[in-house]
């Protein structure tokens, strides 16, 4: 390998790396290993040597996406290289930041105090070591170079100025202009001739680029023209001007763009444009490449006074355990009645509409809930031909947790999601509204925000709320490329997640009343349980209720889960809130009777829960409803209906409303049906009675609201935002096949052949020879190989034995012995020690 280390000549500027791959070669395996964590989509697959990893450095979409993570400082560090050519120094970057120190800056431009020369000062360093650890920059301080790709993704152009607002240089703007036209421009800026147009276009790149000669031709320009480049300046660098590219002398120029044109400080990019150089825009902007350069992130200031962090922290609870309840309302009462699955994916919209009002929320409100529960795990398609929305068999190990571990369970599976409930209802591509748990949901920028925007909360003392107007600042700074599409309402994704999510984290109880809230706090730096935080600020659940003479039961608060359950079997939530009110029905207690419940179990059960005496109205209800539970019995004939009482059968028969039922008597105590079994149930229920299912065996069918399951069913998985970060194990086994292959690659033959990189190629007799003398001399031997699959490498072995067709050889590759098949070495070669 190369190193740049060795005694230097005093007064000598040390060489650099020739190449990019030099450069890496030169670097410790930590510093690869960072490099490879970074960019993980170089390791797919993993490079054969380090020249392999060099070239896929340079590719636009690696490239790209390296400069999607960089924050607004270093990007403009990048782009500052991006306006200067290849070779430059650190001092000149700085100086295209900030500007000489004794050049007046433009007007337009932000001015810049001593503070902030000197921050751009301490904060270059930082910027450049971030390009150079990933790969984005190489060379020396004093040669700085962009990798080809960084360079052609952010050098300015006439149809793509960037964030700079730059156009292209002088050199670029006049590539194909005749040599006649390009002398023409030097006699009317008044420079001598030359000879060829390489020296022309140099001539009038050395005249913009000096600062006393510019100043001192711009000043003998035209008022109207010093205008002109004004409106130019900062961007966008083109204008429209019809017959651009006619050629105008300083004699025939009559306005003051033909006096532009005539001396090359506009130049035309078609017969309708022009076009600002690069060079000339630098000088009007005292040398600036940025109207504003950042190099401190900027602090959210947020407007709003500091809260208690108790309250905080007491309204995020109680907000947590509402979440959390909410959610399993919504799961109990869609594995009472599923809906259905649309064919493209989703939720319709009458049965979110439908879902709404049982939650008494929002729609919007109430995708949220629904898409929290599906990300979570708890809610998944059941796979049926009439495919349903259901609970999945986690729900019913997730209702065996307390609320602190359930509320945990969401807040975790909400931070790492790539879905966004937000965008139900929004139109599609297409103009279509997107469903609710559809496929069109995913954003892979969701969870980056999320923490990005949680993580400033944090930042701020405790108790301190911020909007989203607050953050964004900051959040734009860290990663100022990762914005995303433009929505409708003219904001980009990026500000449309961090309000969504800010919306959200109030809602699950992950901030409250716009602060962070400390279970939160804990979730993010996983420094602490967070459900262990947040389990002594939730209200203690209680065991009992108040039964009140009106048929109702008050809970004066959350209730165990058992106990809730059990109650809301045989009554009605009638509305929510601190306290919730539950009504007793004769349809909720024939309810609880269908599930197999009796009328002493329901007097028992109230008589243990309740602090006040069973009601007597409440009494009678129970017991009215018992007596009249199961008389009828509904089975499938095309369905029947019996009944130990003639006189109860011949008042059904006779009863208007049963006419659509076909009823026809078969026997004093049997009537049949023209209906099914349900529909019979449920007509005869709506007529008054209580009638109860059987089986075909004649026992009582107990059934069960809950009984809907889907099959097992895992947690849709986050969509990736580019490949995973590899792990430690990865990443060394990655670097030692790098080392070793461009160990292989770069070794210096003693024979060398016309292509270094070629596999050696021998006769199998010469190759049999050369491994058993090296056996012999302990030598160390480079070989060509071909395994089962044909894939051919290159090995650096050190071979042991030599026998029965096959070779034992350490493998400097794999860092292992290995043995290797006669007939598949192609050759060998040996090294220099």
């Amino acid at each position: 390998m190369t190193t740049q280390q060795g005694h230097q000549r005093r007064g000598r500027t040390p060489a650099g790396p020739r190449t990019l791959a030099e450069e890496l070669r030169a670097r410790p395996d930590d510093a690869l290993a960072a490099l490879l964590r970074s960019r993980p989509d170089l390791l797919n697959p993993v490079p054969g040597d380090l020249t392999q990893l060099s070239a896929r450095l340079s590719s636009r979409a690696s490239a790209l996406r390296a400069l999607e993570r960089l924050d607004r400082f270093t990007l403009q560090v990048a782009e500052a290289l991006a306006t200067a050519p290849d070779g430059t120094s650190a001092a000149t970057v700085r100086s295209l930041l900030t500007g000489p120190a004794k050049v007046k800056p433009h007007p337009g431009a932000t001015p810049l105090t001593p503070a902030d020369r000197s921050a751009v000062a301490t904060a270059l360093p930082r910027a450049l070591a971030t390009l150079r650890d990933r790969a984005l920059l190489w060379g020396p301080d004093n040669g700085l170079r962009l990798v080809l790709a960084v360079r052609e993704a952010l050098a300015p152009t006439a149809a793509n100025p960037g964030r700079t607002g730059l156009g292209p240089t002088l050199a670029d703007a006049t590539v194909g202009m005749s040599p006649a036209r390009l002398q023409q421009l030097l006699a009317s800026a008044g420079q001598p001739a030359t000879p060829d147009p390489v020296t022309a276009v140099a001539a009038l790149t050395a005249l913009l680029t000096d600062r006393a000669r510019c100043a001192a031709l711009l000043d003998t320009a035209p008022e109207p023209a010093l205008r002109l480049l004004d409106r130019l300046v900062w961007g966008p660098p083109t204008g429209t001007v019809p017959d651009a590219a006619r050629p105008v002398t300083a004699e025939d120029a009559q306005s003051p763009v033909e006096w532009l044109l005539a001396r090359g400080l506009l130049l035309p990019t078609s017969p309708g444009s022009v076009v600002l150089p690069r060079e000339l825009a630098l000088h009007l902007r005292g040398g600036r490449t940025h109207r504003t350069v950042e190099p401190v992130q900027p602090e959210p200031a947020p407007a709003a006074a500091p809260r208690d962090p108790q309250a905080v922290d007491s309204a995020a609870a109680g907000q947590a355990h509402t979440a959390v309840k909410t959610v399993e309302e919504l799961l109990d009462g869609w594995g009472l009645t599923p809906p259905l699955t649309l064919r493209a994916g989703g939720l319709g919209v009458r049965d979110l509409k439908r879902t709404a009002q049982a939650l008494e929320t929002t729609e919007q409100q109430a995708a949220f809930w629904a898409e929290l529960a599906y990300t979570a795990g708890l809610l998944a398609p059941d796979g049926e031909v009439d495919e349903r929305w259901a609970p999945t068999p986690g729900y019913d190990t997730w209702l065996q947790l307390d609320t602190a571990a359930r509320w945990s369970v969401l807040a975790t599976a909400w931070l790492a999601a790539t879905r966004v409930p937000a965008l139900a209802g929004t139109p599609d591509g297409k103009g279509k509204p997107r469903a609710a748990l559809g496929p069109e949901l995913d954003r892979t920028l969701a969870p980056s925000v999320r923490r990005a925007a949680l993580a400033l909360l944090a930042e701020l003392p405790p108790g301190t709320p911020a909007t989203a107007e607050e953050l964004l600042p900051t959040l734009c700074w860290q990663r100022p490329l990762r914005g995303g599409p433009t929505g409708p309402d003219g904001r980009d994704l990026r500000e449309e997640l961090t309000a969504w999510t800010l919306a959200e984290a109030e809602l699950l109880g992950v901030t409250g009343r716009g602060a962070l809230a400390a279970p939160a706090r804990a979730l993010l730096t996983a420094e602490a349980d967070a459900a262990e935080v947040l389990a002594p600020l939730l209200p203690l659940p209680l065991d009992h209720v108040i039964l009140q003479p009106d048929l109702t039961a008050i809970a004066p608060g959350p209730l165990l889960t058992p106990l809730a359950h059990a109650l809301a079997l045989c009554a009605d939530i009638e509305s929510k809130g601190g306290a919730t009110v539950y009504r007793f029905t004769p349809a909720s207690v024939r309810r609880a009777l269908d599930a197999g419940r009796t009328a002493a179990d329901l007097r028992t059960f109230l008589e243990q829960h309740s602090r006040t005496p069973v009601p007597q109205p409440l009494g009678y209800l129970i017991d009215d409803v018992a007596r009249r539970h199961g008389i009828l019995r509904v089975g499938a004939a095309s369905s029947y209906l019996r009944c130990d009482d003639p006189a109860l059968l011949n008042e059904v028969l006779a009863d208007r409303r049963s006419a659509d039922l076909r009823l026809r008597l078969l026997a004093p105590t049997v009537l049949a049906a023209q209906a099914a079994p349900d529909v019979l149930l449920t007509t005869l229920r709506t007529m008054g009675y209580a009638p109860a299912a059987e089986s075909a065996e004649g026992d009582v069918l107990i059934t069960r609201p809950d009984s809907h399951r889907t099959p097992p069913r895992a947690a849709p998985v986050p969509v990736p935002d580019g490949p995973p970060s590899p792990d430690d194990t990865l990443l060394a086994a990655a670097i030692k096949a790098i080392r070793a292959g461009d160990r292989a690659a770069t070794a210096t033959r003693r024979e060398p052949t016309p292509d270094p990189r070629a596999l050696p190629r021998t006769a199998a007799a010469e190759t049999l020879a050369a491994l058993q003398t090296a056996v012999l001399l302990g030598e160390r031997m480079w070989i060509g190989y071909l395994n089962a699959e044909g894939i051919a490498s290159q090995r650096i072995i050190d071979p042991v034995k030599v026998e029965g067709g096959y070779v034992t050889a350490f493998d400097h590759h794999a860092d292992e012995l290995r043995t290797f098949a006669l007939h598949r070495i192609t050759g060998v070669a040996e090294l220099d020690e």
